[in-house]
């Protein structure tokens, strides 16, 4: 596609091909070819190119720890023949072990990525970049400054899984000595020390913006490097990391302690990083998409589905004329088909291509507000009680559920984030090959008789309910597929809003400009602010004057702002909060019958497994016996 991509594609297949699973193979395998990789600007450009593979990898969202174990979504982990690799789904079942690792970042293996081998390509990029005689100091900056990025997030990817890990500063030389190889694990703030250092060093020679995104979309930024050390040092403030009691007494085998005490200084150098990034990104015309470009063949268009569309294309939008989007792993992200049911007979003639896999829980569900910006439980306004209670839709919401059509009172009266990013039973679903907004297309989900209902075990969803947000409105899935490709951000300006708020409200509690920041994001989904709408509607109207209260609030605006992005996991890890979430069976409706008041029956499709030792990952045996210096995470 983009010459970039290209070459990352070619370089990608060459990783692949030479993969290692030996613990932390730091000596570098391609010594006797190093002249001809940095011979000339041209060739260490492509090997730039080659320490950007893992990150593209990891755009696979089957291998991200944060998309499939967060309990957003659950998948059919029984499925023959099953097209994408269900290593990540099924760790919540308690499948995880340390003799083969599911997601495996340290050694590769288990659907993961080896990013020691990553890290040591960044190294050799590193220590020649003086070779090539033909390159302007101007690039030579730009490109160690990328590679420094690139290091540091590594080095941050496999400390949110395993906390303190070794630090590979440098490739050792090929006459290293076994002892030297046996590298030790560091403590938690000296990793993050480390990390933080390495983008600081990078920031200053980082382009403000991509001036030609043909050529270079995907590429590091100064605005995307100082968000990630933004989101680095909140992860390092937060509980996990931050005086975490259960790893009080962790140390390595020369008894240093691997975890710190708590520091609440943490938070406001937090909560500077993240003003800093916050200032850097709209500097350079970065902001919430407030408003929806409609294509040109949109008609009759309510403001009701266009509010949906404002939130929605802050995901979908395409990337260069997306003024939301900081950073994103990939130019395209891959799996519209998983996320769209049926809604036409012809899709069910060639559901092949549409097997729509991707199932919300009711939990997730559940975890939007009410259309007065509280929780469903918290709403003094609203049936909490009865929402299973069944309802027909009536003119007065005819632009989220079909009239006349029996669903719940559970879908009524609930925020536009909900009907944006939620597909159900009833639902309307704009887009899908009818851009006629008085017309648009609704979900039939009752049954294997329905459109969208279970057919064949391979083209189910076993929940009925569908991440609607993940599918650009302009993807036609009718006769085959017609895809209209956007990328899956790893930073946008609504979730660096929010750490800026969670930051802030840590240091000192609730404030002004805490609250400012959560209304941007809140007002953008056509809600009243967090002060208003707790005073109005919320039976806890007192809420959001407490520290405490207030991180309950916060918490759960990032888990709905951010919804299937791929960020709730590591969120929920960082705070500490995700034994809660998996401490309940994870639930969809009765799929398989006809009649609504049948169909509305909760039924388990997932018991969670999840304990205290499951917030950091296993490091394999076969590495500790390797490496005799290493210990292994607690409870393992």
């Amino acid at each position: 596609m983009k010459s970039f991509y290209t070459v990352l594609c070619i370089t990608g297949l060459l990783l692949l091909g030479s993969s290692c699973q030996k613990y932390l193979d730091v000596v570098p395998p391609d010594v006797g070819t190093l002249d001809y990789a940095f011979r000339s600007r041209n060739e260490a450009e492509n090997y730039l190119f080659s320490c950007y593979n893992a990150i593209q990898g990891l755009n696979d969202m089957s291998r991200s720890p944060a998309f499939t174990t967060s309990s957003e979504l659950v998948y059919p982990l029984n499925l023959p023949g099953n097209p994408l690799n269900i290593t990540g789904f099924s760790l919540i079942t308690g499948t995880q072990n340390t003799n083969s690792p599911g997601l495996n970042y340290w050694d590769g293996g288990g659907n993961g990525i080896n990013m020691w081998q990553a890290i040591r390509k960044c190294n050799t990029m590193l220590e020649n970049i003086d070779e090539p005689a033909d390159l302007g100091a101007a690039e030579k900056a730009r490109w160690i400054a990328e590679t420094k990025f690139l290091k540091a997030y590594y080095h941050y990817y496999l400390f949110r899984l395993y906390g303190p890990i070794p630090i590979v500063d440098k490739n050792l030389p090929v006459e290293a000595t076994p002892d030297q190889v046996r590298v030790k694990r560091r403590p938690v703030d000296t990793v993050v020390n480390y990390i933080a250092g390495l983008l600081d060093q990078a920031i200053p020679d980082l382009p403000p913006s991509i001036e030609n995104p043909a050529k270079e979309l995907g590429r590091i930024t100064k605005p995307a490097a100082m968000a990630i050390k933004a989101e680095l040092l909140v992860t390092a403030a937060s509980p996990l990391f931050n005086g975490n009691t259960d790893y009080a007494s962790f140390r390595d085998k020369d008894g240093q302690l691997l975890f710190p005490a708590y520091d609440a200084t943490k938070w406001q150098k937090a909560a500077d990083a993240c003003k800093a990034a916050i200032d850097q990104c709209e500097a350079v015309g970065l902001h919430l998409n407030n408003t929806f470009a409609a294509a040109p063949n949109v008609t009759n268009l309510p403001d009701q589905i266009r509010q949906e569309l404002v939130f929605q294309t802050a995901l979908t939008q395409r990337w260069d004329l997306n003024t939301e989007l900081i950073w994103s792993l990939n130019a395209i992200w891959h799996g519209q088909e998983y996320c769209i049911p049926r809604m036409t007979q012809l899709a069910n003639q060639n559901d092949n291509d549409n097997p729509a896999y991707f199932a919300a829980p009711i939990s997730t569900a559940e975890l939007f507000y009410t259309n007065n910006g509280v929780p469903i439980e918290e709403d003094k306004n609203w049936d909490y009680n009865d929402r299973y209670q069944l309802q027909d839709g009536d003119a007065a919401n005819a632009n989220y559920i079909k009239q006349g059509y029996t669903t719940i009172k559970a879908h009524f009266n609930r925020e536009s984030r909900f009907y944006a990013s939620i597909g159900f039973d009833g639902g309307i679903w704009f887009g899908n090959g009818i851009l006629d907004g008085s017309n648009p297309h609704y979900v039939s989900a009752r049954g294997q008789s329905s459109l969208a209902g279970p057919k064949t075990l391979q083209k189910t969803n076993i929940t009925g309910y569908w991440p609607k947000k993940l599918a650009n409105y302009l993807t036609v899935y009718d006769n085959g597929f017609n895809w209209t490709d956007f990328s899956m951000p790893v930073m946008r300006m609504a979730g660096l809003y929010l750490l800026y708020a969670e930051a802030l409200n840590e240091v000192s509690g609730p404030s002004a400009e805490c609250y400012a920041n959560i209304d941007k994001v809140r007002n953008r989904a056509g809600l009243p602010g967090v002060v208003d709408a707790w005073a109005q509607y919320s039976r806890n109207p007192g809420k959001p004057s407490t520290k405490d209260g207030l991180r309950a609030i916060i918490h759960q605006e990032r888990r709905i702002e951010l919804c299937f992005e791929g960020q709730a996991g590591w969120d929920l890890r960082r705070w500490k909060e995700l034994q809660l979430v998996l401490s309940a069976p994870l639930k969809g409706w009765s799929i398989y019958e006809d009649q609504a008041i049948n169909y509305y029956r909760p039924k388990n499709v997932a018991i969670p497994v999840f304990g205290t030792r499951d917030y950091l990952w296993p490091i394999s045996t076969n590495s500790l016996v390797v490496n005799s210096n290493l210990v292994q995470n607690p409870a393992w």
